[in-house]
């Protein structure tokens, strides 16, 4: 079994700090059924590669066991499994948890990296990688292996050879692993109980909340123990709703005094419903639509047949349908509406083929190494035809009154962008991605400070081709 991890970041060295082992030096573990050793195959300025083999000694795998099937010979020496990911937690400990003594703030950025491991089981059906992989931002390679090269009529083992790529954080790559590994082979070595939930919902964090298959990572990394899943997904439920639809409507309350005085919030569903009207959208996607203000507008777009609100946390997604009053809405106008669960970071196929998608003061609410990952599951993966994207500008921050110098108009916000810092994540993500953008504002616009809210409407370059 081997397993690899490689990056092409300046200075691509640094992987040795961000993994806290030294790409001179071989590094080994002894572990209770053989040994796991890491060492770096190449280590240079552009591309630097630690490769990770797992040794298991089949006897130390069953010694004390008495069932007479653990004495059975297995695939276990040779494939990857729950075996490799306890080597992980034990050679890499540090770097799964998200430190780096040396190179902090690397360890806190999303890099390019890449993966290969095999021979990986994936037992499922035959898009089971991708449906893993791929909502984590990866793109995904896989290659069956033979059951038996000398005969290509028994045809393709369970095991592939896999790689994977990304811009993620190291820590990411390594939970990730650490998790699907063992839910791609529906399998492990060792007693499933209550530890195992503590140990999903640790490595899982907030990638597992959102993950399209939640359902089916959760049921069989526990093996199918309805109490243990049923544990698991209370708990995961607990932590996307911590905060309180009343607590999410509090915190929105500071913003809305603050831009109250300019009525800004109307101004911008004023202008949302216009400008998607222009667009001549017949399909619209609110993503981070909260509590439904913005969709409750585009009911009242003739033409609009398609309108899909996504939130993450189900209790705030709730609020919006009982805003929304949906359960007491006509047939022909409820069919034109639906809501959904998920997570604007990870990929979605439900989030294809739309007009347009809009991102409503949202960006700012995401951390800043989260951003690569919205941006290849929006504009990358699910590619709308056109992307709006508002956010406040930082810049007019000094006319609004009663505001400190250098405070944020929100509690949770991230960031705050000034006009040229907008600017330049736009047209990076339009370059990126085959999109044109141009800039609008929202407000009154002062003449030194600009608009109170900046607009970027992105549109697919080959859709404006399209309809010139």
């Amino acid at each position: 079994m081997l397993l690899t991890i490689s990056t092409t970041h300046r200075p691509a060295t640094d992987l040795g700090f961000l993994l806290m082992k030294h790409p001179e030096n071989v590094h080994s573990v002894d572990l209770p059924f053989g040994s796991a050793t890491l060492f770096y195959p190449e280590a240079g300025e552009d591309r630097c590669t630690a490769a990770i083999t797992l040794e298991v000694d089949p006897v130390a795998l069953v010694r004390g066991k008495s069932s007479i099937e653990d004495q059975y010979v297995n695939d276990r020496p040779y494939a990857a499994s729950s075996l490799l990911s306890v080597a992980l937690g034990r050679l890499l400990n540090t770097a799964m948890g998200g430190r780096s003594k040396l190179r902090q703030e690397l360890a806190d950025t999303a890099i390019p990296l890449e993966c290969s491991l095999t021979p990986l089981p994936a037992r499922g059906s035959a898009d089971l990688l991708a449906r893993m992989f791929e909502p984590l931002g990866y793109s995904v390679e896989a290659e069956a292996i033979a059951l038996d090269p000398a005969h290509p009529e028994w045809g393709a083992s369970p095991y592939v050879s896999l790689d994977i790529k990304g811009t993620v954080r190291v820590q990411d790559l390594l939970t990730h692993l650490f998790v699907l590994i063992p839910v791609l082979d529906n399998s492990k070595h060792y007693y499933v109980g209550e530890d195992e939930v503590k140990k999903l919902l640790q490595k899982g964090g907030e990638w597992l909340e959102a993950h399209p298959e939640k359902e089916l990572i959760v049921r069989r990394y526990l093996l199918g123990f309805r109490s243990l899943m049923r544990s698991a997904t209370e708990q995961l439920e607990e932590r996307v709703e911590a905060e309180e639809p009343e607590e999410h409507a509090s915190r929105d309350a500071e913003e809305e005094k603050i831009e109250k005085p300019i009525r800004l919030n109307t101004q911008r569903m004023d202008y949302l419903a216009d400008l998607i009207r222009n667009l001549g959208a017949s399909s619209v996607l609110d993503l981070g639509c909260g509590e439904g203000r913005l969709l409750r507008h585009l009911l009242a777009i003739k033409g609009l047949d398609r309108i899909v609100g996504v939130e993450v946390a189900p209790r705030v997604l709730a609020k919006a349908g009982d805003r929304l009053k949906l359960d007491h809405m006509p047939d022909i106008k409820r069919k034109r509406i639906e809501l959904m669960q998920g997570s604007l970071v990870y990929r979605d196929d439900r989030l294809k083929g739309f007009d347009v998608a809009a991102l409503v003061e949202v960006i700012e609410h995401i951390d800043a190494e989260r951003l690569p990952a919205l941006e290849a599951a929006l504009f990358g993966h699910a590619r709308p035809a056109n992307v709006i994207v508002t956010t406040p500008n930082s810049e007019y921050n000094v006319l609004f009154e009663g505001m400190e110098p250098g405070a944020m108009r929100h509690s949770d916000h991230r960031f705050e962008w000034s006009r040229s810092e907008f600017h330049h994540w736009s047209e990076s993500v339009a370059r990126a991605h085959g999109y044109e953008v141009r800039y609008e504002g929202i407000g009154s616009e002062d003449p030194t400070f600009g608009h109170p809210t900046q607009v970027a409407i992105f549109s697919r370059a080959d859709a404006v081709r399209e309809a010139a």
